[in-house]
């Protein structure tokens, strides 16, 4: 039997899930009002605790030391991840600065000369290119850029971008699914059990560049005949913009390309360090500020609070099912389906993670799965960081397979039809769906090759 609180609980966090997928309003909304809800109602009016409230929020720890600088033995995330909503914040004012530098179109410009600017070889670089970034920075950013200069290259080179937008997108995905702040399903991950970029980078790079290999593989076979070079690369070479050209500022270019590396290195030892990806992000975004100068102002429109206040309203929103006691059920019920098999639990996470973030935000599933990994390798003796790389990978690797199953997706589909090159769900599905099943059962008999 349910009680009171969890029912209340359950009713409010999927009024809020409906809210966000719909896309009537925008999601930073819908959490916010179920965060106030899970607040008043639960918390406050059936719980009357507001101790409750307050050991969700957590703002205690902001004021403690092991929360910047954690060393050896990071503290596992409770409440409201700030380490999460910290670590996106600095990087989004980091990304700026990297932008206004034009340090992504220099990036791609300088690809496709390499390639003599064919057709094929670039689809492959960029998937490669979109691949790489997206295990260091937001792949709508990566996203914003690729699509822009491929659309750039279209028109010069008479060819249609669809199908290499959409292998972006896959790429994109399926490459930020290597790292730990590759995409934000693997940041709450990460954050919240005390995860570092090296365990990432061992146990999910491999999967997920050996499922990017077969993506590029497919990508290539099934566009090879589509994507027929209307002009002669010879020509194209001569009309091609240089990369110097997205150079505005060569100071600001070379500075804010020595932030990026610096914050790279930092993500990449931060388990040796003993840095948290809190104090990393706040280290990258005063970087940028700084050496912006007079352009600061700019770079801090890049902060897109919406997005941090919808981080805010949903940690709070599944924390509410947590206290409650609701999540402890679900991870008893896929224990009792497991029948405490670990190759079972682990397929079933991965797949139901898969075709859920094909329709719905995988940003909260991801938040709302933490918990309910954490219990159920608890009461079932299973390895958590197991269930966790099965969890992220089935949740960054399964929003390719339609225009809404993850933020990248939206974002190239937008720019594509902005620019006159729609994007439909029946075109989107045909060239992504697919793939997406072989690479999510590639990683699942990967994932039982190596732990099961």
């Amino acid at each position: 039997m349910l009680s009171l609180s969890q029912i209340l609980a359950i009713i409010i966090f999927v009024l809020m899930f409906a809210a966000i997928t719909s896309g009537k309003i925008h999601r930073y909304i819908a959490a916010i009002i179920g965060a106030a809800l899970m607040i008043l109602v639960v918390f406050l009016g059936v719980m009357h605790s507001p101790d409750a409230f307050w050991r969700v929020l957590n703002l205690a720890q902001l004021g403690h030391a092991q929360f910047w600088v954690p060393g050896a033995h990071p503290i596992e995330s409770q409440g409201v991840n700030w380490q999460t909503i910290i670590f996106i914040a600095g990087m989004m004012i980091m990304v700026g600065g990297l932008e206004s530098a034009g340090f992504f179109r220099w990036m791609c410009l300088h690809t496709a000369r390499l390639v003599k600017c064919r057709t094929m070889p670039i689809l492959i670089s960029f998937m490669v290119l979109a691949g790489f970034l997206s295990m260091f920075i937001d792949s709508i950013t990566v996203l914003l850029f690729l699509s822009m200069v491929t659309i750039e290259l279209a028109r010069l080179i008479k060819f249609d971008p669809v199908p290499i937008i959409v292998a972006e997108i896959f790429a994109a995905n399926t490459g930020g699914s290597a790292t730990m702040c590759g995409d934000p399903p693997n940041i709450i991950v990460g954050t919240s059990f005390g995860y570092t970029f090296t365990d990432f980078a061992i146990n999910t790079g491999p999967i997920a560049w050996a499922g990017m290999f077969l993506a590029i593989v497919y990508f290539y076979f099934i566009f090879r005949k589509t994507l027929k070079q209307g002009t002669d690369p010879a020509e194209i070479m001569k009309s091609c913009p240089l990369p110097s050209s997205a150079i505005t500022n060569p100071r600001l270019f070379k500075l804010a390309t020595a932030v990026f590396i610096l914050i790279v290195a930092l993500l990449i030892t931060h388990a040796y360090t003993g840095l948290s990806v809190a104090i990393i992000g706040v280290i990258g975004a005063v970087l940028s500020l700084a050496i912006a100068g007079r352009e600061a102002g700019e770079i801090i429109k890049h902060i897109d609070w919406r997005t941090l206040l919808f981080f805010l309203g949903l940690f709070i929103c599944v924390s509410g099912l947590e206290v409650t006691g609701v999540l402890e059920k679900v991870a008893r019920l896929i224990g009792d389906v497991s029948r405490g098999n670990l190759a079972i639990a682990m397929g079933f996470i991965l797949w139901l993670s898969a075709f859920l973030s094909a329709f719905i935000d995988n940003i909260p599933f991801a938040a709302t799965m933490v918990p309910v990994i954490s219990d159920l390798s608890k009461s079932g003796s299973m390895s958590l960081p197991v269930l966790a790389w099965a969890l992220s990978l089935g949740t960054d690797i399964g929003g390719n397979a339609t225009p809404i199953g993850a933020s990248a997706n939206v974002v190239g589909t937008a720019i594509s039809e902005k620019e006159g090159y729609p994007i439909g769900w029946g075109r989107f599905i045909k060239y992504a769906a697919l793939p997406m099943i072989l690479v999510v059962g590639l990683c699942n008999a990967l994932l039982i090759w190596r732990y099961a």
